[in-house]
């Protein structure tokens, strides 16, 4: 992946060019560190702004930088940790010479790249725009048509509905969504509907598919509309397009648009006559569908069919109108459970299917090896597919395939996607933001783009989990592997270094069954150029393990599934940015300078002679290093550099600090923080010490106090100043008094308050002064000695969430939270019958109002559940009786009317 070669080189580089780097020895090497930094960012700016739509020729040029920018790093890496081992003068020395030798190399070769490189695209360039505008437009190739709409009779209304609305205007209806999922037959559909077709004068229906010809565009919609013919000007068939439609209700379907520079240009053709016009689109990308959209109209997000849905659309393929045999059904689903709701994928199983006889063994063969089945879906798939990934910014293409290293199905965590992006140097600054924010929204325009899907929320909204459909998984595998990004490998075989001494990123999994795409071969004799090694599964072969330490030029390690001491194996991956371990012995990391990322457990619970010491890691920005290890004492840190400043770690973003003895100067010295999680006991007497430490951290944004002690807030959350930014806090063991907790209110910008155990009392009143600004959602968890709760809609004026959970003594919740107008949810678990009770009377007084939005949701205690099922039981009963003396009754009813008639 060429781009992601070059911003892992230039990484390199900018560290070295920082002033306090002069371990590289000569000012001749920093001239040539600049000038080899200059060239890399004229490719890399090169692959940024390149216009060429030749797949084909780009890929070959992106191979070429790719490896030799791949070989360059490797030359510079190996030199550098020369450098950085040395352990005297004249080795230093000597290195720093062959460094500067091999930089000279590398500069050259750099060189005639860019000028090779800028030689074949000016060549394909100029030849490739005549192709372009001579050729014609044409639909999207490979696409399988396919006019059934199961399971899009909720979409198909909806369009329906739009395109009927009493809306005079010109209206564009956007419709946006995966390749395959069904877009363009949702439009054929409509288009085709002869109620549709009845109401509008002119109809045209133009593919413009990723390469934008407008003069075949404008044929194509010349034709349709009027007459036309070849030898028009461009502008002679605008003039004929827009009198064709003048005056005339028209629909105009456009479909498979990529960009909004070829709506920018189309909609200038379309005029806006006020007669109920309709523009119907369809997109891949959220972006242009946003773009293009009507205030009134939201675009419209073509969804993945149910399993039911996409059953009917499989039988419905494969059996006509026949019914599939009962003995098939069971094996048939979970097939077509695979497809994960694409219609594209269903169709091209039930077409595989179909060429062979439906019975019993030869479905039980396919269910038994749907790996190898499903990598011929996706092989059928790929035409479509990969239109999504060859249309990405360059910047965004080693995102993507990285994923496809995450196991099949799973349910992957931004928050470790997220660092992993930007220890590999995949995300670069903009605009001044910070990198996380940066990577945040390269995975929103992944998700716009219908690559990713975004998955489960967290109580601040923001995204925790995200997730890729399995078929788009296969293209990343694919195209990782032909672009060496990433390679998967299967845990139970044994690994050697001449069968990975060519993989630039290497993830260990247990069990794989999906097909290996990577072959043995024999070492080329040098140092192993593998980058990344990720194990996800517990299980390790020892033989596999002693290979992780012939890495030595390992940028990410995340061993922390395998219970292992790599405690001797980590200080000597001195290109380390992002580490994951369990660790036995003290270790030291003052080599790691580019360490970015720390994650330390220890291993099998051994307990450290000394704290692990990160005071030399100026790049830090996640620490996570668990208990009974802990952080050393910056203090010390300081006295044993003789420096005359106090160390500080601007970079730190996240920390967790676990019984961490030196808690207080730690976060005195991580200015930055944005995340802070504290495990506190009460053995330790800073406790106080360390709640007022917290008002240094203005930047900080998410807050976890886990206190295991009565904590007095009243001197640290009454000031103005305490903790500005601070939008989640969550509190565990504090036992905070009632009246305490709510100067919790004065934090400007809290929206999410969760306690665990957090409160102490039996009442919590809240006057009309105690204002919880915004705070959008409220936790209470096992405040067992709650009994009142006093409070109205004003305390909580923004709130959205309320969730409840063990208030077995609270009364009821208060009536005016139902007035609460951002209302959503409540949510009560295990809490008091009378607190279920408030809930359902709230939620039916908002019913009465005209509110149904709010949703109440409970889960009773179990001696509730009992005491039902104890009244369900007793009513049952006594239905049993009443309706066995009415049978007693009309029999003894009977017995008289007929002993009437005997007498």
């Amino acid at each position: 992946m060429a781009y992601a070669a070059l911003s892992s080189l230039m990484y390199t580089l900018e560290q070295l060019l920082k002033p306090n780097q002069s371990f590289v020895c000569r000012c001749s090497t920093q001239q040539h560190l600049q000038s080899l930094y200059q060239n890399l960012s004229a490719l890399q700016l090169f692959l940024d702004s390149t216009t060429t739509k030749d797949i084909e020729t780009l890929k070959f040029i992106e191979k070429r930088i790719r490896d030799v920018i791949y070989k360059a790093e490797d030359k510079v890496d190996s030199s550098l940790r020369s450098i950085i081992l040395a352990d005297c003068t004249e080795s230093r020395e000597g290195a720093c010479k062959f460094f500067e030798e091999e930089l000279v190399k590398v500069e050259k070769d750099v060189d005639s790249l860019e000028q090779e490189v800028m030689q074949i695209e000016f060549n394909k360039h100029g030849s490739r725009s005549a192709e372009l505008a001579a050729a014609p437009s044409s639909p999207e190739k490979g696409k399988i048509e396919e006019n059934t709409i199961v399971g899009m009779e909720d979409d198909f209304n909806t369009i329906l509905d739009r395109l009927t609305a009493q809306t005079h205007e010109l209206t564009v209806i956007p419709i946006f969504g995966m390749g395959g999922i069904g877009k363009t037959t949702l439009a054929r559909k409509v288009y085709d509907d002869s109620f549709i077709s009845s109401r509008f004068d002119k109809h045209a229906w133009v593919t413009l598919s990723e390469e934008y010809n407008e003069r075949q565009i404008l044929l194509e919609l010349a034709s349709s509309i009027t007459v036309s013919n070849q030898e028009m000007s461009d502008d002679q068939l605008r003039e004929i397009v827009r009198r064709g439609l003048k005056g005339w209700r028209f629909l105009i379907v456009i479909d498979d648009i990529w960009s909004t520079e070829a709506w920018d240009q189309m909609q200038r053709i379309f005029p806006n006559d006020d007669n109920k016009s309709r523009i119907l689109l369809t997109t891949r990308l959220k972006y242009v569908a946003d773009y293009v959209n009507c205030p009134d109209f939201p675009p419209h997000c073509k969804s993945f069919l149910t399993l039911d849905d996409s059953w009917n659309l499989f039988t419905g393929k494969l059996f006509r109108k026949d019914v599939c045999p009962p003995l098939l059904v069971e094996i048939g689903k979970h097939i077509v459970q695979q497809c994960q709701g694409l219609p594209l994928s269903v169709i091209v199983v039930a077409g595989l299917l179909g060429k062979m006889d439906p019975t019993y063994d030869n479905w039980k063969k396919v269910e038994e090896n749907l790996s190898s089945f499903f990598g011929t879906v996706s092989e059928r798939c790929q035409s479509i597919l990969s239109l999504s990934y060859n249309y990405l910014p360059q910047y965004l293409k080693a995102c993507f395939l990285y994923v496809g290293g995450f196991p099949e199905d799973i349910e992957i965590n931004v928050s470790e996607l997220i660092r992993l992006w930007i220890a590999e140097e995949f995300v670069r600054g903009r605009n001044n933001k910070r990198l996380e924010v940066v990577a945040e929204e390269y995975l929103e325009e992944l998700i716009d783009r219908s690559l990713m899907l975004a998955d489960n929320h967290g109580d601040n909204g923001m995204m925790r989990t995200c997730k890729i459909h399995d078929l788009l998984r296969q293209l990343c595998l694919r195209e990782a592997h032909t672009e060496n990004v990433v390679h998967v490998m299967n845990a139970n075989v044994s690994i050697s270094l001449e069968a990975i001494d060519d993989k630039r990123r290497l993830i260990v999994q247990f069990d794989l069954e999906e097909k290996q795409f990577y072959p043995t071969r024999h070492s080329s004799g040098i140092t192993s150029i593998t980058r990344t090694f990720i194990s996800r599964q517990t299980y390790f072969r020892k033989r596999n393990l002693s290979i992780v330490s012939q890495l030595k030029l390992l940028k990410v390690l995340d061993v922390f599934s395998i219970e292992y001491d790599f405690s001797c194996v980590i200080p000597q991956l001195v290109h380390l940015r992002y580490v994951a371990a369990k660790i036995e012995e003290t270790l030291s990391l003052a080599k790691l300078r580019n360490l970015q990322t720390i994650i330390f457990e220890s291993f099998l619970g051994t307990k450290l002679k000394h704290p692990v010491d990160i005071w030399t890691t100026t790049e830090i920005r996640h620490v996570d290093i668990r208990s009974p290890l802990y952080i050393s004492n910056p203090v010390e840190a300081e006295n044993n550099s003789s420096g005359e400043h106090p160390l500080f770690l601007n970079n730190l973003q996240t920390l967790t600090l676990h019984l961490s003895p030196f808690a207080v100067e730690i976060i005195r010295r991580t200015p930055n923080l944005k995340e802070l999680r504290i495990l506190h006991e009460a053995k330790h007497s800073d406790g106080l010490a360390i709640l007022d430490s917290l008002c240094l951290l203005e930047k900080l944004e998410k807050l976890h106090l886990e206190a295991q002690q009565t904590v007095n807030p009243i001197m640290i959350f009454s000031g103005d100043i305490f903790l500005p930014n601070l939008k989640e806090l969550t509190l565990s063991s504090t036992y905070i008094p009632w009246e305490a907790m709510n100067l919790l209110a004065n934090l400007p910008n809290l929206e999410v308050l969760k306690g665990y155990s957090a409160f102490d009392g039996t009442d919590w009143s809240l006057n009309e002064d105690v204002v919880f600004r915004k705070l959008k959602r409220l936790l209470l968890d096992r405040c067992r000695d709650l009994q009142k709760w006093e409070a109205g809609s004003d305390n909580f004026p923004m709130l959205e969430k309320l969730m409840m959970f063990w208030l077995d003594k609270l009364e009821k919740i208060p009536e005016s939270i139902g007035d609460i107008m951002t209302l959503k949810l409540i949510q009560i678990e295990y809490c008091s019958f009378g607190v279920e009770t408030s809930a359902e009377k709230i939620k039916q007084e908002q019913q009465s109002l005209g509110n149904y939005e709010l949703q109440v949701q409970i889960t009773p205690m179990l001696s509730h559940v009992w005491q039902q099922q104890q009244q369900d039981q007793q009513v049952r009963q006594l239905q049993q009786t009443l309706l066995q003396s009415e049978r007693a009754l009309i029999a003894a009813e009977c017995f008289i009317r007929h002993s009437d008639k005997w007498s």
